[in-house]
């Protein structure tokens, strides 16, 4: 078994929960239909709401898991 370090744990949680979140983000965004001529006024918004919501979803599941394992 693959041993991983903290930090390689964190980016691989953080890339997940940014990919599903986004991903989702572009479906509601691609059927919403808006007709923007620049759908990137759309878009950049998303993605950066979806940063900051993958970084705060992150510190929770790893506080959450760094008590469990405290106990």
């Amino acid at each position: 078994m693959i041993s991983m370090n903290p930090k390689q744990v964190g980016a691989l949680r953080r890339a997940g929960i940014y990919f599903v979140v986004g991903y989702g983000g572009l479906v509601v965004i691609n059927n919403s239909g808006l007709q923007l001529d620049n759908m990137w006024i759309a878009y950049l918004p998303m993605f950066i709401a979806v940063y900051f919501f993958s970084r705060w979803a992150d510190a929770k599941i790893a506080s959450r898991s760094s008590k469990q394992s405290d106990d």
